[in-house]
């Protein structure tokens, strides 16, 4: 009994790990997302992690909401999580097979992103503005201004990516050419974008 039990579960392994299958229960496309989110967000730590680094070992530091609209700063964030719930609802319209409401979740979202990027571009536009670059501005250190255009740059990119990404399926769900599993990948990716503002906003902006 013991011999049957032990071969029952090398098959049972060798089925789920014997390639065709994904071992984790989940399709290979949100198994590769995930992948690539845990590698995405593990630059993004790095990069807040240096910008911690940099905080520690420079003399002075600006104060941001000084530098920065807390007003505006606050809206984009709102926006942003708004956004995110309207991205879940979307989700749940395709898992139910209703294009309709999800092409109109989806719509919904793309428009919250596209004016948060909007005000993250007249944000870097008035950083600009004030004399402020890659290795200078006039708040006196350097770094502060580089981790500014790297670490809202490179969100900012994930978040033009995102609406990209929501616009395709967006309109493979209007043409009745979608899965529920593509609208729930592109659902992934855009929480991550809005859990990584978060951090950003948290770390950078408020502390």
């Amino acid at each position: 009994m013991e011999s049957t039990s032990l071969a029952e579960q090398e098959r049972v392994l060798a089925s789920d790990w014997g390639g065709g299958k994904s071992p984790f229960g989940t399709s290979w496309s949100k198994f590769m997302m995930w992948i690539f989110l845990i590698s995405d967000a593990l630059t993004f730590a790095g990069f807040l992690i240096a910008y911690g680094f940099m905080r520690q070992v420079a003399p002075a530091w600006p104060v941001q909401m000084e530098v920065f609209s807390p007003v505006l700063i606050t809206f984009m964030t709102f926006v942003l999580i708004s956004s995110s719930a309207v991205m879940a609802m979307a989700v749940s319209a395709a898992r139910a097979g209703n294009p309709k409401d999800a092409t109109k979740f989806l719509a919904a979202t793309i428009f919250g992103g596209a004016i948060f990027l909007g005000c993250q571009a007249y944000e870097w536009w008035h950083f600009i503005s004030e004399g402020a670059t890659l290795t200078h501005n006039p708040w006196g250190v350097p770094q502060f201004a580089a981790a500014f255009f790297v670490i809202t740059g490179f969100h900012g990119f994930h978040v033009f990516s995102g609406l990209t990404i929501l616009a395709i399926v967006a309109l493979r769900a209007a043409m009745g050419k979608y899965s529920a599993d593509s609208v729930e990948n592109a659902g992934l990716y855009w929480h991550f974008v809005d859990v990584v503002w978060v951090f950003v906003f948290a770390f950078f902006y408020l502390f």
